[in-house]
């Protein structure tokens, strides 16, 4: 029996060997040959948190700021309705030319990109805007975040769950967002003129021959992370002409679509959005909105002792007596297999002490209350005329 945390630890280090998983038990082997093509490292969450949680514990997050951003935005938001129930499973998704990557696979993406306050993102092969927006959170509003997609309805299905965030989340107010903008296009025909990024990641497999073609979008000093022959990938650009690999993960990705030649022969390129310089008007409601910020901290530091964390409202569920289910399919033939914590033989008992703290810490028929938005409720308090408060708001929904 293995543990969720063995399991991704042995498919991390499997990276560099010719197999998922080789050195590894049998019955781990033939897991990690599925977690590695379609995911299912972690058991399944009942919300987002809890998915999140499941990511924690098999170490696929281990940083606060990326764990941060995956609780910040609903994974199901980004699901088309009739398929919200599968959200929260550490699977791929894909509908028509809608795709989403396993949240095991965004989670590595996102702790190797490194990511930071101010720097410039390209994404090849952005789909639906959701790892988009989680970078966007950590970049903040002096950051670039940019975004190629071949197919031009999952563009604008990108632009409307963008839009939905931005009018409607409450973590819109509680980060300093970097918005992305998002182009369609083939990603291996982008303007030889265009910028080059810090940060580059590419959501479909690189052939070899397009691999100097990648590594040239990225700055001295910066972060390509792709799928590089059944491998996702690292490469840090160390110097004009130098560079530094790591194997991260086992993957299988669908390869990347050539280009196809126009009516008159010429190839179609790509122009991505120009590097815009924002205006002392936006300036200032972006400092506005810090300072309020740092005075709801400090108010709630002179309240609590400390403005970091709120105590949770009701008690979560222990994350580790989940199980995790794999069904392997390898040609016409099905086998089951079975991952459990240790703790399972004493599962029985586990979970009737869980049920009697529930019972003793969850009031009967009582719901958690909405999260209170201070920025908002803030900003709406101030002395001001209301078409400015609705400017810092930048107009958005209740």
């Amino acid at each position: 029996m293995f543990t969720v945390a063995e399991v991704g630890a042995a498919n991390r280090q499997a990276a560099g060997q010719g197999a998922p998983g080789r050195g590894a038990p049998e019955e781990l082997q033939l897991c990690l040959s599925v977690i590695s093509k379609m995911g299912g490292a972690v058991s399944a969450g009942e919300d987002n948190d809890e998915l999140i949680d499941n990511l924690k514990e098999a170490q696929y997050i281990r940083s606060e700021l990326v764990e941060q951003a995956f609780r910040a935005i609903d994974r199901a938001d980004y699901y088309l309705e009739e398929f919200k129930e599968n959200a929260y499973k550490d699977l791929a998704w894909k509908h028509g030319n809608i795709h989403l990557s396993a949240p095991c696979i965004y989670s590595e993406v996102m702790e190797a990109l490194d990511l930071q306050p101010g720097l410039s993102f390209l994404n090849l092969g952005s789909g639906t805007g959701y790892l988009s927006s989680m970078v966007g959170l950590i970049l903040g509003p002096f950051g670039v975040n940019h975004g190629v997609e071949l197919h031009s309805d999952v563009t604008e299905y990108a632009k409307q769950k963008l839009d939905f965030f931005i009018r409607t989340s409450d973590s819109f107010d509680k980060f300093d967002f970097c918005e992305p903008s998002f182009v369609t296009g083939n990603c291996l025909e982008i303007s030889p003129d265009c910028s080059q990024y810090d940060r580059v990641y590419c959501g479909a497999g690189v052939q070899k021959e397009h691999e100097e073609y990648m590594k040239s979008l990225l700055k001295v000093g910066g972060i390509l992370v792709m799928p590089l022959e059944e491998k996702l990938t690292k490469i840090t650009r160390t110097g004009p002409s130098a560079w530094e690999t790591k194997k991260i993960l086992a993957v299988s990705f669908a390869p990347l679509i050539q280009p196809c030649q126009s009516e008159s022969g010429k190839s179609r390129l790509v122009h991505l959005p120009p590097l815009a310089v924002r205006s002392l008007q936006d300036l200032a409601r972006i400092a506005i909105r810090g300072t309020i910020k740092k005075v709801i901290h400090q108010e709630a530091v002179n309240k609590n002792g400390n403005g970091l964390k709120n105590t949770p409202r009701f008690k979560r569920r222990r994350v580790r007596r989940r199980r995790m289910e794999t069904i392997v399919f390898l040609d016409k033939e099905v086998f089951a297999s079975r991952i459990s914590n240790p703790s399972d033989d004493n599962s029985s008992g586990d979970l009737e002490e869980e049920r009697r703290e529930e019972e003793v810490t969850t009031p009967p028929d009582t719901k958690p209350e909405p999260p209170v938005n201070f920025l908002r409720e803030k900003v709406l308090s101030l002395p001001l005329p209301d078409p400015l408060k609705y400017y810092l708001l930048y107009y958005r929904e209740k």
